[in-house]
C-alpha cells in the first residue's frame, strides 16, 4: 500500500508529491517549494508523518518543478534523480530563474540517473519509468502498476496537456507520448499531474479535447 500527499507550491501552482509506503519509506517528486513558508509546510508534514525520505525525483527540469531541489536534498541528505536527456533543461534554470522572479534559486543538479530498463524502487514500492517527451526533451512519468497510479508531471492534465511551446517542446511528440505511453494504461489508472487536480486515464480518453 502506498500514500501520495499533494502540496501545491510557488507562484506557478505546481504539484509536489510526497510518496510513501506502509512502513513510511518515501520519496519526493518535483519539489516546488520556494519560500520558507512552503519549505516549513513540507518539512513539518514529513516530520509529523515520520516518513523516511530516501530520494527526490524530477519528472523534468522546468523551474517550477525544481525550486526545492536544493532544500530537500540538503535537509534530508538524499540524492536527486532525473533522466539524463533532461539534464540541460535543469541546468538552464540557473540562467532564467531571475526573469521569473525567483532570485533566490539555488541550483542542484542530478546525482543519479533514472533508466527505462530498471524500475525505481523505494521500500515496497516499484515504479516503472517511462520516457514521455514533448513538453521537455527528457520528461518522464512514473507508473505504479500495483497501485494503479501514474505521476505524469506536465504531460497530461485534467482535460488538458502540457505546453509544447517551451524550448525542447513539440506538440506531435507530446500527443504521441500520451497516446503510446499513457493511454495504453488501464482506464482505472489515476493520474497525478504536475498542475491541477487528479484525473484518470479513462476520463481523459473521453473528455480531453486535445486527444479526441
Amino acid at each position: 500500500m502506498l500514500t501520495i500527499q499533494t502540496f501545491t507550491f510557488n507562484a506557478l501552482q505546481e504539484n509536489t508529491y510526497v510518496v510513501y509506503d506502509e512502513l513510511k519509506n518515501g520519496f519526493i517528486v518535483d519539489p516546488g517549494c520556494y519560500d520558507s513558508e512552503e519549505q516549513d509546510a513540507l518539512e513539518q508534514f514529513i516530520i509529523s508523518s515520520d516518513i523516511r525520505l530516501q530520494a527526490v525525483i524530477n519528472t523534468h527540469g522546468h523551474i517550477d518543478h525544481v525550486l526545492g531541489n536544493y532544500f530537500v536534498t540538503s535537509r534530508w541528505n538524499i540524492p536527486l534523480w532525473g533522466f539524463k536527456k533532461d539534464e540541460d533543461t535543469l541546468r538552464s534554470v540557473q540562467v532564467y530563474a531571475p526573469s521569473y522572479g525567483f532570485h533566490g534559486y539555488q541550483e542542484k543538479l542530478f546525482d543519479s540517473y533514472l533508466t527505462l530498463e530498471q524500475p525505481f524502487v523505494v521500500g515496497s514500492m516499484s515504479w516503472d519509468i517511462v520516457w514521455v517527451p514533448g513538453h521537455a526533451p527528457g520528461h518522464i512519468a512514473l507508473i505504479n502498476k500495483t497501485a494503479q497510479c501514474c505521476i505524469s508531471g506536465d504531460v497530461l492534465f485534467k482535460e488538458s496537456i502540457g505546453r509544447p511551446d517551451l524550448p525542447g517542446g513539440h506538440l506531435p511528440t507530446l500527443l504521441n507520448s500520451i497516446r503510446t505511453s499513457l493511454f495504453t494504461l488501464p482506464d482505472s489508472v489515476t493520474i497525478y499531474p504536475g498542475h491541477g487536480p487528479t484525473t484518470t486515464i479513462g476520463y481523459e480518453k473521453k473528455f480531453n479535447p486535445f486527444l479526441q
